[in-house]
């Protein structure tokens, strides 16, 4: 269409040159309404290249935006791209606007510029759905990765508390396993002091027999033993009475 304009204007002023006022008046007109036309499909055939432009880098901010998606990107860094997806998105729509308002001014039909406009309209359409699509996609990654982060926390919560009730547990442990070998202790003196009454007083009978010196050490040496089981068992005051009885025998 800009072409064929370009052609005919030079060709129209050359008939202006030949003709009368009243044909040199129409001609005027009909050379300013097709500089118009020109001008128009100028602007229309800039709009569209712009058009272009911006429908690519809506392409190829998605294709980036979906790598960082894959190999992982911040939120920050996500809604900084979503921000220039729509903001391409935006201006493609109000360039589209501006090439409707062009075509439908202009005084001449032109059915390939109306069909490229609809096949822009179309694929933006198609394209802001998948943005949306997108966009969809990506708050319900966040929620659920925000009730990932609750659950999580609710989870360390409940180990944290399991795991304060096994401390204690554990130092109630200790405290009993120290009263156990406190009580083990105290039985093992107070058997040893049961060993040692004993020995003491079988030492003691030993002592009162006069007439019978078989007999006698044969007590002594029950004393002794007496003794020893004391001092196996702590009572270590036995030793010295083993030994002194042991010089007897």
């Amino acid at each position: 269409m800009t072409r064929k304009l370009v052609f005919v204007l030079p060709l129209a002023a050359a008939m202006f040159a030949s003709c009368d006022t009243k044909e040199k008046e129409k001609l005027q007109t009909q050379v300013d309404s097709l500089k118009v036309e020109l001008e128009t499909s100028q602007k229309m055939a800039q709009t569209l290249t712009e058009v272009g432009v911006l429908m690519d880098s809506i392409d190829q901010s998605r294709k980036l935006l979906r790598v960082d998606m894959v190999e992982g990107t911040t939120v920050a860094d996500y809604e900084a791209r979503m921000k220039d997806i729509n903001s391409y998105v935006k201006d493609t729509q109000h360039k589209i606007e501006e090439l409707e308002k062009n075509l439908s001014s202009s005084k001449s039909s032109n059915s390939a510029y109306a069909k490229q406009i609809k096949n822009l309209k179309n694929d933006l359409l198609q394209k802001t759905q998948e943005i949306a699509s997108l966009e969809s996609a990506v708050e319900t990654l966040k929620s659920q990765n925000e009730n990932l982060i609750t659950t999580t926390k609710l989870q360390e919560a409940d180990l944290a508390d399991k795991q304060a009730q096994i401390e204690a547990k554990q130092q109630e442990l200790a405290l009993i396993e120290a009263r156990v070998q406190e009580l083990m202790i105290q039985s093992k003196m107070t058997e040893a002091d049961a060993y040692f009454a004993r020995a003491q007083a079988v030492e003691e009978a030993a002592n009162r027999t006069k007439l019978a010196p078989k007999k006698k050490k044969e007590t002594l040496k029950e004393a002794i033993e007496l003794y020893k089981k004391a001092l196996s068992l702590g009572k270590n005051e036995a030793q010295d009475k083993i030994t002194e009885l042991e010089k007897r025998i």
